[in-house]
């Protein structure tokens, strides 16, 4: 390991791969987490079933007792309107709510991070365009990153994908600013950040051994946010739903290698023709 442009971690070939170990935890997290998510089923329960996974699958979650106020969870259940960062309780889910999930999981000293949102049976047609539109943006920032490009080119490709779709109710999509993806590797947060929108062409080159966690939020209505009086909610301002995808991938010489998909990526990369990197 080594510390390149812009203090930004270069990990070697080996601990990109205790980081795909720690990126299947995670994504195994969230595949029993989709199959867990109904109505009646409270978010505390969800989390209670990811931290069993996580360490019984010889890892430990990132995100508990992370930063301060510490977090008290494994994961963040983030409900409705609100975006990211949800302490798991004692809310219960109801039929036609969606609720975005955030996992991370430590493999000896090294991190997986990604997130999902899933429906609670039947949703609204606008809400499930939201979901789309979101997940296919990580994809697009994903598809855009190549070996010597820069990280503002995920970004670009993150917003334009947004910005190219129509809104269901004439509107625009909101995509957050103040939160943003970003660098990971020996700790779960690091240089460099990747915003979800701005110019191509900018920031730290992408090179071998740079791992990035990319993760656009998208609402129905206004970008804008407020933090919630727990200290770590943050939700609409104006009570618009969000969604919240994110994965973590790096680069090879071969490609693109999505260290929390299941299959590294590999069909949604052949998809939209872009080179899978894994193994």
């Amino acid at each position: 390991m080594v510390f390149g442009d812009r203090g930004v971690e270069i990990k070697t070939p080996e601990q990109i791969d205790v980081m795909r170990r720690a990126g299947l935890v995670v994504g195994q997290t969230l595949e029993l987490l989709r199959s867990s998510v109904r109505a009646g089923i409270s978010t505390g329960e969800l989390d209670a079933i990811a931290e069993d996974n996580i360490r019984s699958s010889g890892a430990t979650p990132s995100f508990k007792g992370y930063s301060h106020p510490p977090f008290p969870a494994s994961i963040c259940a983030s409900v409705n309107d609100e975006v990211v960062h949800g302490i798991p309780g004692e809310r219960v889910l109801a039929e036609g709510d969606i609720i975005s999930i955030d996992c991370g999981a430590i493999v000896d000293g090294w991190h997986g991070d990604a997130a999902i949102t899933v429906a609670v049976g039947a949703v609204a047609a606008d809400v499930a365009e939201l979901m789309r539109v979101t997940e296919e943006s990580l994809w697009a920032g994903i598809g855009a990153a190549r070996l010597g490009g820069r990280v503002t080119d995920i970004s670009h490709a993150v917003e334009a994908h947004v910005r190219s779709q129509p809104h269901p109710t004439g509107g625009s999509y909101g995509i957050l600013e103040e939160y943003v993806g970003h660098g990971i590797g020996s700790a779960m947060h690091q240089p460099p950040n990747v915003p979800n929108f701005g110019r191509a062409g900018r920031g730290p080159k992408l090179v071998r051994g740079l791992a990035l966690a990319v993760e656009p939020m998208v609402t129905l209505g206004s970008k804008e946010t407020t933090l919630l009086p727990d200290d770590w909610t943050v939700g609409t301002v104006d009570a618009s739903w969000a969604a919240h995808y994110e994965h973590t991938f790096t680069l090879t010489p071969r490609g693109a290698w999505v260290l929390t998909a299941l299959d590294g990526g590999e069909q949604r990369l052949h998809e939209m023709g872009v080179p899978f990197g894994g193994r």
